[in-house]
């Protein structure tokens, strides 16, 4: 009778160890939803989508606001955005958004078919054809240009980053602020273009503080539910980018995961695109002093106040 009580607790045990086990590899395995754009952002998580398709399942964006609704019906888990924007979906949701990451430093440059542009003074009178309008292009650009004393520069706003980068392949736009990989895109396409300023270079010189383009922002009520997932991501986001800037298989497996569609554009386009996983005080300081810089611009572009100091996630 012993024996058989032994043989049945062991039996018990067993079976209870086997259902612990399926429930932790069911938490583990649940894909995490993260979107992001078709651009640097997409470019830094192409080794996460080639490698862990289980774990996590990804939706390229081609625009910004396309990510909106998605965070604030909870459609996704963690969302990759303008930092802007993500100021803008923390006051939203009335604190809902948490910042983890940097992802993208600066990827913006001004372009120019011909060879009289070579400084920002060189903009004065001219017609600069931009991206980006109600984000962090338009904020920065509008920032330099202040900064420099130009009052005298036409901007006209071309809805679609593809569309811009077309019209200066063909020579119908002399002048044009674009991001990468757009500016490869033209590079590549039309050796009369040129990269005739570094935006990232003038922002930095004009403000002591780096261009931030992008971060990923997760939503709070998913980071308190799920800390070690947040953790992993991270993890596997920073890994994913080093991957990104050191193996030989870059180029194509960004154009696998289809975040771009042109191999050699994207190995002209990976150095400069500015990819990073910056988190923890590093993600804070430099976000905030980003953040800073707009709210004194203009504080509507980062939803009226800067964010709370709990908008930033330090880590576990």
């Amino acid at each position: 009778m012993k024996k058989l009580l032994v043989i049945a607790l062991a039996v018990l045990m067993i079976f209870g160890s086997l259902l612990a086990c399926t429930k932790k590899e069911a938490e583990i395995t649940t894909p995490m939803r993260v979107v992001a754009l078709a651009g640097p952002t997409g470019m830094g998580l192409a080794y996460l989508m080639e490698e862990q398709a289980d774990t996590y399942t990804v939706e390229l964006a081609t625009a910004p606001d396309q990510i909106t609704s998605k965070f604030i019906t909870g459609e996704v888990d963690i969302a990759a955005v303008p930092i802007n924007l993500a100021a803008v979906l923390n006051s939203k949701t009335e604190g809902g958004a948490v910042m983890v990451a940097i992802n993208t430093l600066g990827v913006l440059y001004i372009l120019e078919n011909g060879d009289s542009v070579q400084s920002m003074a060189d903009l004065s009178g001219k017609t600069l054809y931009c991206t980006g309008q109600g984000s962090t292009p338009e904020y920065t650009i509008n920032y330099l240009l202040e900064k420099n004393g130009l009052t005298d520069v036409t901007i006209e706003y071309v809805a679609e980053h593809s569309a811009l980068a077309t019209q200066m392949v063909e020579g119908s736009v002399t002048l044009a602020m674009l991001p990468e990989p757009h500016v490869s895109t033209v590079l590549v396409k039309n050796s009369q273009a040129r990269i005739a300023i570094d935006l990232n270079e003038q922002w930095l010189e004009a403000t002591g503080t780096d261009l931030v383009q992008g971060c990923f922002i997760v939503r709070r009520e998913y980071l308190e539910q799920n800390p070690e997932m947040v953790e992993r991501f991270l993890a596997d986001a920073k890994s994913s980018q080093q991957k990104l800037l050191n193996e030989s298989d870059a180029a194509s497996i960004v154009v696998k995961q289809g975040v771009l569609g042109n191999e050699t554009v994207a190995a002209k386009a990976i150095p400069s695109c500015n990819v990073v996983c910056i988190t923890g005080e590093e993600m804070a300081n430099t976000a905030s002093a980003m953040l800073s810089i707009l709210f004194e611009s203009n504080p509507k572009s980062i939803g009226g106040s800067m964010p709370n100091e709990d908008f930033y996630y330090l880590g576990n």
